[in-house]
This record gives C-alpha cells, structure tokens and sequence, in this order.
C-alpha cells in the first residue's frame, strides 16, 4: 500500500466540498495531510483521550473498571446517547461508563467520566500523549460554556497522534491498549469513514458532531498494515454531504489496502 497514491483523489474530492476541512492520513513513515493542525470544535472526538485516561487511572488504582459511579443529575446531558433516557437508579461501573462514552458517544456517561477522572487530569493525559493543540473545557452540552467561550478543541494531527498511542504507544500496558481497540470496534456510529469499507478490515473508530460540525477517525487494521485516520470538518451547511466525503475517503484508504 502507498497512500500518495490516493491523495490526488482525496484533494479533488476535497475541492468540491462546501466547507472547511482538515485531514491526516498515516501508515508507517507514510503520511498524507491537509491543513492537519488547523483547530476545530472536537465534538466528540475528546471522548478518544478521556477513555486513554480511563484506563491510565485503572492501572494506577485511582479507580476501578468494576466500581459504581453514582448517577448525579447535574451530569446529564442531553445529545447522543441513551443514559439521559434512562432511569437514574442505574448502577453503572466505570467500564459501563467507558463503553457507553464510545460505543454510542452517550454524553452523559462523558459527564459523569469528566467528574470522576477530573477535567485537569484530562488535560495532563492529552499532553503527556503530545496532543499539543487539544483542550478539554467544558462539559458535554453546557451551552453557557460555549457561550462564554470555553470550548474544547483538538486538531487532525492530535488525533492521529492519540490513535497511535492506543494501537502501539507506551503511555498504557498492552492489555489495556488492547482492551481500548476492542471498545472502539464495537463503535455503533459507522457513516461515515467505515461505511463503504468490507469486513476485510478491522475497525476502531470514533466520530465526533455538532451543529455545523462532523469528523471521524479510525485505526483501520488489514494484516499486519495499520492506517491512522483523523478527518475533520466544520462551517458546513449540509452534514449529509461531509459524511458522503468522509465515506468517500475511507473507501479510497480502504481500496488502496486491501488491493
């Protein structure tokens, strides 16, 4: 696999697009890249980092994947998810909670994670990994914060960066760098970069969403070959058309390494 192969395909494709866009593609020493350290909202692309820092703290016995954290009401968060649904006399461990955060992106899993894990210890977790561009400010869907502009921030380099910390970086053990893949291949949200991939390919992803706002990243494994995906898009007026594009790309990235 060559990815500058693909990368005249991903510019025409990105010229067409009807907004702004960022993207940082890399295998091995190969990396293609679009304006990958231009600063976007990261939606729910945070939540790949808050569960890094998750595990981090179970192997220092801060927590323990298999402790309750209690249901408080000022942590529910409406937006995706299903815990704001649900009756608040859940029992849920800490593992739920990572999961849930993952798997469907539930905010106020996010949020009930933020108070447990603290928002600077966070923060800690994303420099020590070399994320430099990216901020945890506020909690998921508290406008007032946004308004007052404290928003939480990341790049398509940063992102990259995290995903390589997770498949083979050693800020974690294996085990929980393991443990981490499998959470984020039970992904239920696969629109946008896996949606025109085959089963040849395993896939861990995460996207992330707002008004205005959509981006996924991936590790995207076939044999022994690992792709890093962070694709990042915003100011734009139709989320269809950015998911199609985001598609579009994992199709090429998939085509050019399972050929």
């Amino acid at each position: 696999m060559s990815l500058p192969t693909i990368e005249k395909d991903i510019i025409e494709l990105v010229q067409l697009f009807d907004g702004r866009i960022s993207y940082k593609i890399e295998k091995d020493e190969q990396v293609i890249e679009y304006n990958s350290h231009d600063i976007y909202q990261s939606a729910s692309l945070i939540k790949i980092p808050m569960l890094v820092e998750g595990f981090r703290q179970v192997e220092k016995n801060k927590i323990a994947f298999t402790q309750h954290v209690p249901f408080i009401q000022g942590d529910v968060a409406g937006g995706s998810g299903v815990l704001s649904a649900l009756s608040n006399s859940l029992h849920l461990t800490v593992k739920d909670l990572l999961v849930l955060m993952t798997i469907v992106s539930d905010n106020t899993a996010t949020n009930m994670l933020i108070s447990l894990l603290g928002m600077e210890n966070i923060n800690t977790c994303m420099d020590d990994l070399g994320m430099k561009d990216t901020m945890l400010q506020r909690r998921m869907m508290d406008l007032q914060a946004a308004a007052d502009g404290r928003e939480n921030i990341t790049t398509a380099a940063d992102i990259v960066t995290c995903l390589k910390a997770i498949h083979k970086g050693d800020e974690l053990l294996s085990s929980s760098r393991q443990q981490i893949l499998e959470i984020m291949e039970k992904q239920q949200f696969c629109d946008k970069l896996p949606a025109m991939m085959g089963n040849e390919v395993k896939i861990a992803n995460k996207t992330g969403s707002l008004d205005g706002v959509s981006h996924d990243a991936a590790i995207i494994r076939y044999g022994s070959e690992t792709v890093y995906a962070a694709i990042l898009t915003d100011q734009i007026s139709s989320s269809e058309e950015s998911r199609q594009l985001i598609s579009q790309i994992g199709k090429l990235i998939y085509d050019d390494l399972v050929e």
